[in-house]
Order: C-alpha cells, then structure tokens, then sequence
C-alpha cells in the first residue's frame, strides 16, 4: 500500500480544513441571522457555542482522523475494540457526503453562472428586485444553463482532486482561499465608503433587544446553536479526512480554534459587505437566496463600476462554494480508493459520474419536477436534500462521533485524549469526559428535536 501523503505546510492543512467548513451557509445565513436575531446579542451567544460546543467536536473529529490515518472507509475499524460493530455507521455517514454534493454541485454552479454574468456587466443599470428576480427564476426554469455550470464546477473541482493531495488539493485550494480572504477584506473595507455604512452596521451588529424579545430568547439561543454547529461541517467524516494527512505537531483543540477563527472571520466581514450596500441604495435585506441572487444583484446594478463590484462578489461566493466542494470531493475520493483498493484516478472517474446523475432531482426539481413538493408548502428537492443532511446525517453523525469515544466497546476516551493532545498548544483536560458524554449529546439531541419542531410543526 502506498505511503499517505501529508500536507506540505501547517497553513495547507489550515487554510483546506477552513475552505471545507467556509461555505454558501456562512455567507448568506449568517449575515441575515445575525441582523434578525439581535446583532452583537446574537453573535456573542454563536460564538459562545461554537467555542463551547463546535470547537470540541470538530477536535473530537480530528481525533479519529489522525489516529487511524484513515478515511470513513476504515476509520472505525481501525480504531474499534474487536468485535464491537461501530464500523455499521460509516455506511450511512458515507451517504451524507452524497447526499450534501447532490445540491452543493447545483448550488455552486449557480456561483459560476452569477460570476460570469457580473464581469460581463449582465446585471444591467439600475435592475430592480422585480427584474432581477425574474433573471434568477429563468435560470431555474433553464435546466440546460444549470446543468452547464454544474457539469463545470464538478469536472473542475474533480480534477483539481485527481492530481493528489500536494499538487492538487493543496497547490490549488490554498492559493484560491487566500484569495478569498483578500477578496473578502478588500470589498469589507470598500464598504466604510459606501452612504449606508452606519446604518448597515447598526443593523447588522448593533445589540438590539427588541429583536431578542419579539423572537424570544429559546428562539435566539437555538438559532445561534444550530449555526455554531452547522458551520464547521461536522459528522460526515468531511473534516475528519484532512486529519489523516496532517502532523501531529500540534493539539486538536489549537488547530480546531484557529479554523474556528477562519471561519467566524469570513462569516462576519460577509456581513459588512452585504448589509451597507443594501442601506446604501435603498434595498430591504432578503434571506437565503434571495438577497444573494436578487437582492445584491439589484444593489451592484445601481453602484458605479458595478459589474466589476457584482463580479468580484460572485467570485467571492464562487471560492468559498467550490473550497467546500473539492473538500467534500477529496473526502469520497479517499473513501472509494480505501473502500475498492482502487487508483486516485478511478475514484474521480466513478465520482464524477455518481455526482453527475444524483444531482439531476434537484437541477430539474426547479424546473421539470417543480410540481413536486417532497417536504409538502413549496417545498423542492434541494429543500429535502437540505434537510436530510442539515437535520439528520450530519447531527447524528455527530452524535455518533461522540458515542464512538465515550461509550464502551468504542475507541475509548482516554485514547482520545492522548490523541488530541499531542503536540504542543492547547490541551484537553482528563475531567472532560463528562462535558463529552452527557453535555454534548443533549446539545445535539436539542438540535435534532428543534429542527423536527421547525419544519414540521412551526
């Protein structure tokens, strides 16, 4: 068997592991979130969980990962007592990763598409929300236009995985995230010279009660929860497969932090780029989709140089959707080569293809299956893709993590911690098997109840 390969750099490993939690989510979710919920009120209770709550599960998936030097193929069975059957749960963990590119690819081409057509100043003069909803719901109702770009960032992202971990994923993706990052700070402080700066910010990150009392404060704390937990990609082994190629130089909890900070970094300046440019020019914040492809389309067609300001933007969005895409990518690539003892090669061959024909219900859910609402309202299958991987895989997953190092006929805590305190930086105390096997798991078991009751009963 060949010998693992390993990031050249602390800062490959870094700046990818980043790129993997860095998503569409952190851009478009969070800004809104943090303005309906509260502002600072709502950002201080987020950072609280994700120190608290993402930051020891996120060091509990590198665990595994850097124990067994392998993928979820045959992680657990690496690091598994014998006779026990932990290794049963890897089957449907491995199913989220297909699950989550069966909309990310679609999604991410929709980046290409909104990038394209921002440089080539698509975006008109003066476009209002009206025209250019209308713009987004023609590409939706065009499968051709989406399969297009989908079929351009998969073969992309796939052959940037098919050249290896150092002249690939590494060479290619730790370049395009410090773009991103320079991208991200050169449009936030383009921002201080727009009109609507103060307003935008005020509310964006003004504490605001009466936001906290009109929704509640469960309410808030839920929201500021799920998105601690969400933002790091944790319980599908995504995270865990970049550990396998790293050092042990230093502690997981160090390593977890300064990708927490990555992370929070990019979620926040999202927010002062998108919230002045809206109270700039007199357009109400959207949610989601809509104040990313109708919204800030309708802003940076009324800025002066706005198709370079939109392109720039969608560049921007294009990076983080596609960091995330080559992660999850590499992540099923190691699976199969693990799984089949196949060749890197061959892996993205069969990947691709997979990727390809899983991705078609929601491509055509927007258009040819429109009338199907899985979920029921106006529901599509992007929605119930969203929730099977969002309220389902990935926190069970997690869960699962957690079982493994703390239940018997697991991997045991102690092994855990030796693991994730190995090397220098901050280490985990031995008292926190606790924190590991009672907190954790309400926490999550919070979430998944939360997240029935909203979609199914609110």
């Amino acid at each position: 068997m060949p010998t693992r390969e390993h990031f050249s750099t602390r800062l490959g490993f870094l700046l990818i592991s980043a790129g993997c939690a860095i998503g569409l989510g952190n851009v478009w979710r969070f800004p809104f979130i943090t303005g309906q919920y509260g502002g600072a009120i709502f950002v201080l209770i987020y950072l609280f969980f994700l120190v608290f709550f993402g930051v020891p599960l996120l060091a509990m998936e590198f665990s595994v990962g850097r124990a067994s030097r392998c993928s979820l193929a045959n992680s657990f069975e690496s690091l598994e007592r014998k006779g026990s059957r932990w290794h049963f749960n890897k089957y449907w963990m491995i199913l989220g990763n297909y699950v989550l590119l069966s909309f990310y690819s679609v999604v991410t081409g929709w980046m290409l598409f909104y990038c394209i057509k921002g440089f080539t100043g698509e975006f008109g003069v003066n476009t209002s929300a009206e025209v250019a909803g209308a713009e987004f719901n023609a590409m939706l109702s065009s499968p051709s236009d989406m399969l297009v770009n989908m079929i351009a960032v998969t073969a992309v992202s796939f052959g940037i995985c098919a050249l290896g971990l150092r002249k690939g994923v590494e060479r290619i993706t730790k370049p395009m995230m410090i773009i991103l990052f320079l991208l991200l700070i050169f449009m936030a402080l383009r921002s201080f010279t727009l009109p609507g700066f103060k307003e935008g910010m005020a509310y964006y990150l003004a504490p605001n009660l009466d936001n906290l009392t009109k929704y509640g404060l469960l309410e808030v704390i839920s929201a500021a929860m799920a998105q601690a937990f969400f933002s790091l990609s944790i319980g599908i082994g995504a995270m865990q497969i970049f550990a396998t190629y790293m050092n042990s130089d230093h502690t997981l909890i160090s390593e977890s932090f300064s990708i927490m900070i990555l992370n929070t970094m990019v979620a926040l300046l999202s927010g002062m780029i998108i919230f002045p440019a809206c109270f700039s020019y007199g357009v109400e914040p959207g949610q989601g989709p809509g104040l990313i492809f109708v919204t800030l389309v309708s802003v940076f067609s009324n800025m002066q140089n706005g198709a370079m300001w939109g392109g720039l933007f969608f560049m921007f969005m294009l990076f983080a959707a596609l960091s995330t895409l080559i992660a999850v990518f590499e992540n099923i690539i190691a699976i199969t080569m693990e799984y089949f003892t196949t060749s890197r090669r061959r892996a993205v061959m069969i990947n691709f293809v997979v990727i390809l024909v899983i991705g078609m219900p929601c491509l055509f859910g927007f258009n040819y299956l429109s009338d199907v609402h899985p979920l029921g309202g106006n529901s599509t299958f992007l929605d119930l893709e969203d929730f099977i991987i969002s309220n389902n895989i990935l926190p069970l997953g997690a869960f699962c993590y957690l079982a493994f190092i703390t239940w018997r006929g697991g991997w045991g805590f102690n092994k855990f911690i030796e693991e994730a305190n190995r090397g220098k930086g901050i280490k985990l105390p031995n008292w926190g098997i606790s924190y590991y096997r009672y907190v954790l798991p309400v926490v999550i078991l919070f979430l998944i109840g939360n997240s029935y009751y909203s979609v199914f009963f609110k």
